[in-house]
């Protein structure tokens, strides 16, 4: 199935995945009885996986439709469920995507490109700092989407911030049980993600996770697990996107998500 630890699962819950657990190696059902630490994807992990967008904000010269239009083009290519939440947005307010000149996804931050000529940049704070795009004098408004459990999408076209999209995915049904029956045998569950640390914080705080890293890049995930196993600890890491695949592959036991992308699985 793709990992390359030897030891690894795929696992497949939730709608539309394939039903069931996937063992790739005997000796993985070994492993994971040893398994002290599980680190945690958030989305599409944690959470549902199916994001939905759930305010835009404007900044600047460009209309609701407008920004969604452009942003939609862009993140067409894109695997990402964010992205896809995005084209689904435009798509229900029957909105036409743009077209797309050129198109570059940047794992961990965002995604960058040319539509209708012009130079767009869509994806987390990160990716605006390293365009010189400042972000921090609507930072408030940014932060009270997160603190309500959203990720922020800043969408900037031609190096002017133009708005933000924030967009929510709620933890899946099954997870505050799983979580605290994993956590009740003993397991250390840490979460681990790409997103705000606010926003972070508000679904761990639901799920009474306290070991939160967020805003982390795939390779820093990857080192994490690394500094745990020489710690001594047996490391298992759940995941679904291409952001978790080092993780996965370092792990002594990768579990990946059925709902999530091939190179996860």
């Amino acid at each position: 199935l793709g990992l390359a630890t030897p030891m690894s699962v795929m696992v497949g819950i939730g709608r539309g995945a394939r039903e069931g657990v996937l063992i790739r190696d005997a000796e993985v059902i070994e492993a994971l009885e040893t398994v002290d630490v599980l680190l945690c994807d958030k989305t599409g992990t944690l959470t549902i996986g199916r994001p939905m967008v759930q305010a835009i904000e404007i900044f600047g010269e460009y209309s609701e439709d407008d920004l969604l239009a452009i942003t939609a083009g862009l993140e067409q290519a894109s695997e990402h469920p964010l992205a896809a939440a995005l084209v689904e947005a435009a798509d229900v307010r029957a909105i036409a995507p743009r077209s797309v000149n050129s198109f570059e996804s940047l794992t961990g931050q965002g995604v960058v490109g040319k539509v209708d000529g012009r130079e767009v940049v869509v994806g987390n704070a990160g990716l605006m700092a390293v365009n010189g795009i400042d972000t921090e004098s609507v930072l408030e408004r940014a932060e009270t989407h997160r603190q309500q459990g959203a990720t922020v999408i800043w969408v900037a076209i031609d190096n002017v911030l133009q708005g933000l999209i924030a967009i929510a995915d709620p933890v899946k049904d099954t997870t505050p049980a799983a979580i605290e029956s994993l956590r009740t045998a003993g397991v250390r569950i840490v979460m681990v993600t790409g997103d705000n640390h606010t926003t972070a914080g508000a679904i761990a705080k639901q799920l009474g996770i306290e070991e939160i890293h967020a805003e982390m890049l795939p390779e820093q995930k990857h080192d994490l697990v690394k500094s745990l196993q020489r710690d001594g600890h047996i490391v298992a890491v759940a995941g679904d996107g291409i952001n978790d695949a080092p993780a996965l592959a370092q792990a002594d036991v990768g579990i990946a998500m059925g709902t999530g992308t091939d190179i996860a699985m």
